[in-house]
């Protein structure tokens, strides 16, 4: 069944809003701590390129320095999963929880295990122990954002 644009967007910023909760509970909150010392920052087992990148080299990471673009554009992305889920959904099992599964799946392989491989791991050599920690970050995003959109279209009142 078709959505309309309205219960689509809608679908869209609940999955933004999920998203950028997870991020900050998840990279923010753990991963780089409120001040910049969390595990994904410690120098004793994180690659000097990284921590340089996130840290020192000039001009920072917008996410860092002037987080609302990103926390917009994370929107933006959601409410485009939301289309994508609109479109795919009807050939997938009925129910939310199995439809939120294989959207999470799509978003986490398509998404967050290729960038995982090309810059953390590629570009910024970053250890193993640390990438998978960062991929339990991105399925939990993925699931996050996933249930948010299949709730809110799956939703026979809205």
């Amino acid at each position: 069944m078709k959505h309309s644009i309205h219960k689509i967007l809608l679908a869209g910023l609940a999955g933004g809003a999920a998203l950028n909760s997870a991020m900050l509970l998840t990279f923010r909150l753990l991963g780089f701590g409120w001040n910049g010392g969390g595990i994904l920052l410690d120098p004793a087992i994180q690659s000097r390129k990284l921590v340089a990148v996130w840290t020192q080299i000039e001009p920072l990471p917008l996410v860092v320095s002037n987080p609302a673009p990103i926390i917009l554009g994370f929107i933006l992305f959601a409410i485009g999963h939301a289309f994508i889920y609109d479109w795919l959904a009807p050939s997938w099992p009925q129910g939310i929880r199995a439809r939120a599964l294989r959207m999470a799946l799509l978003t986490f392989f398509l998404s967050f295990l290729f960038w995982e491989f090309f810059t953390p791991f590629n570009q910024f050599v970053e250890p193993f122990l640390l990438i998978g920690l960062e991929l339990i970050f991105w399925a939990a995003i993925a699931i996050a954002e996933a249930f948010a959109i299949a709730a809110v279209l799956e939703c026979k009142r809205l």
